[in-house]
Parts: C-alpha cells; sequence; structure tokens
C-alpha cells in the first residue's frame, strides 16, 4: 500500500509529539485509486485480470504480501477461495451469448435466441433471471465482494465486469458503493469516519498490538476525532481497554447494587428493603412493625441499655460486619468522587458547546463595539475550541485517574491534571465576561495569553501520559480492572 504520510492539517513528520500519530484522511476517489493500483501490482506480478487480482486481495485483506506469499505456495487454493473456477476460461469469458442447447436454471426457459450468461463453472441463466438475482443479492442482502453464482452450491463468485454487464445501472451503483465500503472495512489500517454523514475514511498504520501504551487519535477532514483503535470520540489520555472498562462501569447496574448494599438492608422478618434515613439504630419497619438494630440486624427488645455494643451476636461478627460496609462504602465513595467529575467535564463540555451560538453574536459585538476585523475576532472562536477540548481531555483524565495505583507518578499526574482544569476554568471566565468598548482590547489579549496557555498545558499532560504508557511507568490498579 502507498506511503501514507500525514495530514498536513494536523502535524508534519517532524512535529509529531509523543500523543500524535501518524495519518492521512482518505476521499472515495483516493480509495478507488488505491485499489487499483493494489491490483494493477498483483496483475503485473502474476499476469492476470485486474478482476481476478482485486477478487484475490480481497479474499487476502488487502494484503499483497501475504497474496503473493500464498498464491506462489498454492495458486489453486487461492484462486479457489476467491471464488475463481478457472483463471484462463474466466479472463476469455464471451460475454452474453443467445440460447442455443441450453436452458435457463432458475426459468427453464427454452425460446430461441434468449440471451444468456454463465461463468466458467458453466452454469447458465438468462441474463433477465440473473439481473433480477443480482438485484436481491445487492439491493437485499447488502453484498457486493461474495455473490456467488446462481447455480445450487456453487462457490465461485461473480466478478465485476459480469456485474456491470448485467445488473441494472441502479444495482450496479449501490454495488460499487458496496465494494467500495468493504475495503475499508476489510483493510486493517483504514477505518470509516464515524461522524454521521461523512463519506471519508482514515489510513493509521498503529497496529491493535500497540493500544496498550497509546491512544491513535485522529482528525478527519470533516473535523470529527476519533480514536483509530476503538472508533469512539477522541478519550485521550485514557488508553481504549481502560475506556471500554470505565463506559461499562457507569452503565452497570453493579454501582447501583453497591448503593444499595451500603445504604439499605433486608428486615429479619418480611425480607422488605429499608433504607437508614436518621442517627438512631433502632429500626421499626413500616410494613410488618418489626423493631430490629441497624448495626446487627437483632430484635430491638433484646437489647436494652446497652444496644449499641450488640453483645448478643459477639464483637468479632458484628466488627466483620461493619468493616465490610465499611468498604463498600469506600469503594462507592471512591468510584463516585472520579465519577462525579467526569461526568461534571462531560456536561460543562455540552454546555461550552451552547457557547459556539454565542460566541457568533458577540464576535459581531465585538467588531461593532472596536476596531477589530472580523478576522482579528475569530480568536473568540478559537478559544471555545480549545475550551471543548479541554474539557473533554479532563474528563478522561478522572477515567484514567481511577485506575492508576498511588505513587509519585500519579500525584504528577494529578499535578498536571489540576493546573489544566485551573487554567480551563480561567479560559471558561474570561469567555463569559461582558463586552465593554473599554476592555475590548485588553479583554483580547488575556483571551489570547491563556488560550495559548491552556492549550500547551493541554498537550503537555498528554505528551507526559503518553512517553509514560511508552515506557511502561504507569501502573494499574488491577483489583478495579479485574
Amino acid at each position: 500500500m502507498e506511503n501514507p504520510g500525514l495530514f498536513t492539517a494536523i502535524h508534519r513528520p517532524g512535529d509529531k509529539s509523543p500523543s500524535q500519530v501518524d495519518f492521512v484522511v482518505r476521499t472515495p476517489a483516493d480509495l478507488v485509486r488505491i485499489q487499483r493500483q493494489e491490483a494493477a501490482e498483483i496483475c503485473n506480478v502474476f499476469g492476470m485480470s485486474m478482476a481476478h487480482a482485486t477478487m484475490m486481495l480481497r479474499t487476502m485483506r488487502w494484503n499483497r504480501e501475504k497474496l503473493i506469499e500464498r498464491y506462489i505456495d498454492d495458486a489453486e487454493r487461492v484462486l479457489r477461495d476467491a471464488g475463481i473456477a478457472d483463471i484462463e476460461t474466466d479472463a476469455a469469458r464471451p460475454t452474453v451469448l443467445p440460447l442455443r442447447h441450453q436452458l435457463c436454471e432458475i426459468c427453464f426457459s427454452n425460446e430461441p435466441n434468449v440471451p444468456m450468461y454463465a461463468l466458467a463453472c458453466d452454469h447458465a441463466f438468462c441474463v433477465e433471471c440473473y439481473n433480477e438475482y443480482l438485484s436481491h443479492k445487492i439491493q437485499d442482502e447488502g453484498l457486493s465482494a461474495r455473490i456467488q453464482c446462481p447455480g445450487t452450491r456453487c462457490p465461485n463468485v461473480v466478478d465485476e465486469p459480469s456485474v456491470e454487464m448485467l445488473a441494472h445501472p441502479v444495482d450496479y451503483v449501490k454495488f460499487q458503493r458496496l465494494l467500495l465500503r468493504s475495503f475499508v472495512d476489510e483493510n486493517q489500517v483504514m477505518k470509516w469516519c464515524p461522524a454521521p454523514g461523512c463519506e471519508y475514511a482514515v489510513e493509521c498504520h498503529t497496529p491493535q498490538s500497540a493500544l496498550d501504551s497509546t491512544v491513535p487519535t485522529v482528525k478527519c477532514r470533516c473535523g470529527h476525532e476519533f480514536c483509530f483503535g476503538c472508533g469512539y470520540a477522541n478519550h485521550q489520555p485514557c488508553i481504549c481497554n481502560l475506556t471500554q472498562l470505565w463506559l461499562r462501569k457507569c452503565m452497570d447496574d453493579s454501582e447501583t447494587s453497591t448503593w444499595i448494599s451500603v445504604n439499605t438492608k433486608e428486615c429479619s422478618r418480611c425480607r422488605s428493603i429499608i433504607e437508614k434515613n436518621g442517627g438512631c439504630n433502632h429500626m421499626t419497619c413500616r410494613k410488618c412493625s418489626y423493631e430490629f438494630c441497624w448495626v446487627c440486624m437483632g430484635p430491638w427488645a433484646e437489647h436494652g441499655r446497652t444496644w449499641y455494643h450488640c453483645n448478643r451476636y459477639g464483637e468479632q461478627s458484628s466488627q466483620a460486619a461493619r468493616d465490610s460496609q465499611e468498604k463498600s462504602r469506600s469503594s462507592l465513595k471512591r468510584y463516585l468522587h472520579y465519577y462525579n467529575r467526569y461526568a461534571n467535564h462531560e456536561q460543562s463540555a455540552r454546555l461550552d458547546h451552547q457557547l459556539y451560538l454565542k460566541t457568533e453574536k458577540r464576535m459581531e459585538s465585538m467588531q461593532q463595539k472596536s476596531d477589530l476585523s472580523w478576522i482579528e475576532v475569530q480568536f473568540l472562536r478559537d478559544a471555545v475550541d480549545t475550551l471543548v477540548e479541554c474539557r473533554m481531555t479532563l474528563k478522561w483524565t478522572y477515567a484514567l485517574a481511577f485506575y492508576l495505583e498511588p505513587g509519585n507518578l500519579t500525584t504528577l499526574f494529578e499535578d498536571n491534571q489540576c493546573d489544566l482544569e485551573m487554567a480551563t476554568e480561567q479560559l471558561s471566565g474570561l469567555l463569559e465576561r461582558p463586552l465593554e468598548r473599554k476592555s475590548i482590547p485588553a479583554l483580547r489579549q488575556q483571551i489570547l495569553d491563556k488560550t495559548a496557555y491552556v492549550a500547551s498545558r493541554r498537550q503537555i499532560l498528554l505528551d507526559d501520559t503518553a512517553e509514560g504508557l511508552a515506557d511502561g511507568r504507569w501502573r494499574f490498579n488491577m483489583s478495579l480492572i479485574n
């Protein structure tokens, strides 16, 4: 595959930071050109048609080196896996012939001069039946690269030239679109941009094996940033595995169960769920009126004046129960600490997106109240872009921090996190300030300086985390992960 180079709107080869990866954005025209180049090279090596070379490349997920190696070792198997019956017969196959002594195997037509078509397997069908068959496979089943011959259990695949000749134009257009889709889906170094309506694909050569030590964030030409590894929106600096664990944890009902186990108990008599809403340990079930002790769950009448010791149940068992509950409380409290901050930045980012609407009006107002041109007031939009980026980064720092083991490195990470958080709040405050004619020059300079500072602090945090992942410096709390 051709050298991917770099998407110059992001960075140049010599300017790449530790938290950045090389990638290139591909247009549909680029994808068609790449397919043709790949097939042409196989044609030159083995002297076969473009259609056959393309079919074999699809079977090998567009891995040219793997195809060459396999074809040299066992050409018959490669052809069979690609659905090619006979490479020489297929290449010299006639187009459409009138029916002479054969019947269509679908409609059994025997009318004279009915146009027929057959692959090298010689399963002959009239063009009209072939047309309907292809339309069903393309439009209803969404197939393209693996449309097999209509013959019963025939493994041969209908190649692209045959589809172009036999299918309706509207079916062939969708067929080509599906082929383009499958080219990216089957390609290990390409992925479609997940933004709604986007037609671009991104090529990135970061292997799956590197996802434990890097977050391959790419940016499409449509402006959408996403992780090439898992397809989620940009979640730097949290690696894919921890991101998925965190999202699953946030959605899992286990946290609700933890809260219930910490804050509620079952009535010993009727098994109703009871929540303690006061300080007194003397509990009365509203359903069955049973009176019991919240600490040991024993009958309240047996406690007398020394109820707070719970002597009848033994100090050891009572202490174990309290220790278990305290452990659950501590675990829940720790989770809520990180989750609340994660959710807060997520909500703030959504609210900051609303700033774009306000910013447009503020830019117009600033232009009217000062001598600044429309280009010169664009710093407000840049500031909002930076603010939203920082909110999303901070959001994921709390997901990562939840899994980090305590230590000096974690302390340094939290210091960088704190610096970025403080600077982000300061920038947010500056963007909310009212516009007064006299203060506009000073406010503009403050916002410019703070935007640059916030962006630099974000990059420092991302680069430091990326370097730590690459060097294996970070240690994760495996008890939380497992």
